[in-house]
């Protein structure tokens, strides 16, 4: 008798192929048979005017910190994640000595818009090396499946201690990180991850560790994958990185190289596809990229205490690392700000922010005196008091002693454009970063809004390509073996949900994170059941409290 039987669905089976009616049976956490007349089972689910896929695979998380406290990984089971992927950009908590934990957390707080106060109540320290903190994962359990990056940031501290922000690595060090790396790669890492991005920075504006790496250096790193015989490598590009030299790696490695974050800028809207028409060049050559491109679009909110839509510019070099009054006393200056101006102004490969005024919106006001600015655009407003943007928007933050909320929408709101990101075989949908950016946004339900937006409201992509994306095409490319299809000998990872309604719902402020600090909530629409190796794990209703920890940490890849 099997444990479960779900009869009568629209199953799309994560290949790609057009849904046919089946009945799926699940035994033992795998999934029995597929077809019809399959016998009984311990319960049994009618499935009728309802769609069965494999679940979501979620490639870039960053739940490194938060899974130590929460192996529930809240909120992605209830989105229909059924597995994880952790370590994303490098930005890991592990290999990590005693003495740099608040250096890790600080940096954390400022690359990643985590809370510091969250993160030292939060964090379980168990472990120094990265075979331990997988070890600890492992014996831990989680609510989905996991696999873990090794990061390039962490190993590097490691490595290098305080020097690892501020200068290139000897020959030496070198060696101690590859050591590390080969280490977390026999240990069950799925690969290596790290950032060229300017956009991050650690504590005080300090360049994140990754970005003091050289050409020699990644090179080596990358290059011991093919020692290792499986794995991933995944970065987050700067415009300096050219996708020429990830090519070499990848030929070097002989590994699958992902490059994020490839996001439509309507200020330069072609650079995001001359970098896909380069990465399918390198795929007709041989050498495996992917461009890692976001189905939402790029929406934060945030206050001026961590502005981080433009902290990765130049011009706000200055502010980075000022607190209180100098830090206030540097936003009136009119130098400063019009150095921000200028380069906003000037044309750029890739910035977060590019003076789209009449995307920023006045979200909550401090000041009840404010409050007709509440859900108006910055554009509007400015204009009205006969001001720069520029000026109003931190004129009004000063004077709220900067808790003014706003949200900007800053990238991929052109939804034509994204429409043919999304289409283009050279692309993998991404980019989620749930876990992070806690206060800023959340689109941890971003395999749902493919699913409803792009699939069923807008007609961009059959249904059963979304779901390929969203399943079978990441296990290929990750090498998560019997996983992202649903066929008989595969884990039993699933998802059931309404074709009419599915998508996810509106972003709401909720405060359960270690001592009661806030983060953005998104709850799932029209999804029925998510199941994780055969367990239930959230329904109608959002995540079950009955649901345990059926995931399992992925120790071992396809080569």
């Amino acid at each position: 008798m099997h444990d479960l039987l779900i009869r009568n669905a629209q199953l799309y089976d994560g290949s790609g192929a057009p849904p046919r009616q089946a009945d799926v049976a699940v035994a033992g956490g795998k999934i029995a048979a597929v077809g019809t007349d399959l016998g009984e089972a311990r319960e049994t689910i009618d499935a009728t005017g309802l769609a069965l896929m494999p679940g979501i695979i979620d490639n870039h998380t960053h739940y490194d910190a938060q899974i130590t406290w929460d192996p529930s990984v809240n909120p992605s089971p209830a989105l229909g994640v059924t597995t994880a992927v952790i370590g994303n950009c490098g930005f890991t908590i592990a290999p990590c000595k005693p003495a740099d934990r608040e250096t890790i957390m600080r940096n954390l707080t400022q690359v990643e818009g985590m809370s510091l106060d969250v993160l030292r109540q939060g964090i379980r320290w168990d472990f120094e090396s990265i075979p331990e903190y997988l070890d600890m994962l492992q014996e831990q359990k989680c609510a989905v499946n996991i696999a873990a990056f090794a990061g390039h940031s962490s190993i590097r501290t490691y490595v290098m201690g305080e020097d690892a922000p501020k200068r290139k690595a000897t020959a030496d060090e070198v060696r101690q990180m590859k050591r590390l790396l080969l280490e977390a790669m026999a240990a069950g890492a799925i690969g290596f991850a790290t950032s060229t991005s300017p956009a991050h920075n650690g504590e005080n504006g300090t360049p994140m560790p990754s970005r003091l790496a050289d050409d020699e250096e990644l090179h080596t790193l990358v290059a011991s994958l093919k020692e290792a015989g499986h794995g991933v490598f995944m970065l987050t590009k700067g415009g300096h990185t050219k996708i020429e030299f990830l090519e070499e790696l990848a030929a070097a490695s002989g590994r699958p190289v992902v490059i994020a974050a490839l996001l439509h800028n309507k200020t330069n809207p072609q650079a995001v596809f001359a970098d896909l028409e380069k990465i399918g060049a390198a795929n007709a050559r041989g050498h495996k990229l992917a461009g890692a491109v976001s189905c939402c679009p790029l929406t934060m909110d945030f206050t001026l205490h961590s502005p981080y839509p433009v902290e990765g510019m130049n011009a706000w070099k200055p502010a980075l690392g000022l607190k209180g009054d100098a830090f206030k006393a540097k936003l009136k200056e009119k130098e400063f700000r019009d150095a921000i101006r200028a380069e906003i102004a000037a044309p750029a490969v890739f910035r977060l922010f590019n003076g789209e005024w009449t995307e920023v919106h006045v979200v909550e006001v401090a000041n009840p005196k404010h409050s007709a600015y509440e859900q108006r655009t910055v554009a509007d407003l400015a204009r009205e008091a006969n001001k720069d943007p520029l000026d109003f928007m931190f004129d009004l933050a000063l004077a709220e002693d900067l808790n003014t909320v706003f949200t900007a929408t800053l990238l991929n709101s052109d939804e034509e454009a994204v429409g043919h990101m999304l289409n283009d075989p050279n692309s993998l949908v991404s980019l989620s970063d749930a876990g992070a950016h806690l206060t800023f946004f959340n689109d941890a339900g971003f395999g749902l809004h493919l699913l409803g937006h792009w699939s069923r409201d807008l007609g961009k992509m059959s249904m059963e390509a979304a779901v390929h994306q969203l399943t079978a095409k990441t296990a290929d490319l990750f090498g998560l073996k019997s996983r992202g299809r649903v066929a008989a000998g595969y884990n039993a990872d699933l998802l059931l949900f309404e074709p009419a309604t599915v998508g996810r719902g509106p972003k709401r402020r909720v405060f359960d994170l270690p001592g009661g600090a806030p983060r953005l909530h998104t709850d799932a629409v029209g999804v029925r059941g998510v199941w994780v190796n055969g367990v239930r794990v959230a329904d109608e209703k959002g995540l079950r409290a009955d649901a345990g920890r059926p995931g399992v940490l992925i120790r071992e890849f396809a080569s």
